[in-house]
């Protein structure tokens, strides 16, 4: 039988909807939730994701700032803007939009973001605070996959997850989450030998290594949980990880486009809200 496919459009806007009545009781308590965006440069994927980003935002009753500067502002130019946006008490979540010119420090950028309006949950104080079982902010990729789990009612507890990836944007988090949540986790990458063997044993499957159709139908177990996080473009098409073929040994899988993908901005929202909520201005 094919897999369930997860419709990451219909959970993303159940949590919209959530979202945007939450803006509006924040908005009647004085509030008025508020994301910077802040963008260096001309990159056509990250125009087009500030733009959707801006227009959720907007539908949710959430003000957002679109800050941009040239590619070749410097360095200096970034870090004065952050510090402008930790000292505005009218800005409660700031996200510098990824990737960054070459000449910049991406890392040394991201620490500079305070804390508690990181709704990107890059900062390290965050990374530690969800190694460590903390409240914090959660990257919101990954988080979005724990949502769309549970909005299937896919229990985690007991589970053998496997991740595929390592990266602090997705592959790391997601193990966090997993395992805070009492599955037992296997990070692999695209440099583990004997993968197959290993993805075949995983109850839920993540794939994020970011290579089209990397994951095939024979490293599936039957039935297994399989969340695409991956987004590809090979001819001009977006591809996922997943190999369209692992839906016939699948129980459940998530789509792409239409799956995780519409997850992380729903997150974005929840996270900006949080933030919103937490400083109470």
């Amino acid at each position: 039988m094919p897999a369930m496919i997860m419709d990451g459009r219909a959970v993303a806007g159940r949590i919209k909807e959530e979202a945007a009545a939450r803006a509006q009781r924040l908005a009647g308590a004085g509030i008025i939730p508020h994301l910077a965006v802040v963008l260096v440069g001309e990159d056509p994927a990250s125009q087009v994701y500030v733009r959707n980003k801006e227009n959720a935002c907007r539908k949710a009753g959430i003000r957002s700032t679109v800050i941009r500067l040239p590619e070749d502002c410097g360095q200096d130019a970034l870090v004065r803007t952050i510090c402008e946006l930790n000292a505005d008490e009218g800005v409660h979540g700031i996200l510098v939009q990824l990737p960054l010119p070459e000449d910049m420090d991406e890392q040394a950028i991201l620490r500079l973001i305070d804390p508690d309006k990181d709704v990107d949950g890059f900062h390290p104080m965050n990374v530690g605070r969800l190694a460590s079982g903390q409240s914090g902010f959660v990257p919101c990729t990954p988080l979005g996959v724990m949502r769309m789990l549970e909005a299937y009612d896919i229990a985690v507890e007991g589970k053998h997850a496997v991740v595929i990836g390592r990266s602090h944007i997705v592959g790391k988090p997601m193990a966090m989450l997993l395992l805070n949540e009492s599955a037992t986790v296997t990070v692999c990458h695209s440099k583990t030998k004997n993968l197959a063997e290993i993805t075949r044993q995983a109850d839920i499957l993540v794939a994020a290594v970011g290579r089209a159709g990397f994951v095939t139908a024979d490293m599936v177990k039957p039935g297994a949980v399989v969340v695409d996080v991956g987004i590809n473009r090979v001819d001009g098409v977006l591809t996922g990880d997943v190999t369209p073929e692992a839906a016939q040994k699948a129980g459940y899988l998530t789509p792409v486009p239409g799956g995780v993908g519409q997850m992380t901005i729903a997150m974005l929202l929840h996270n900006t809200l949080d933030a919103a909520q937490r400083r109470g201005k």
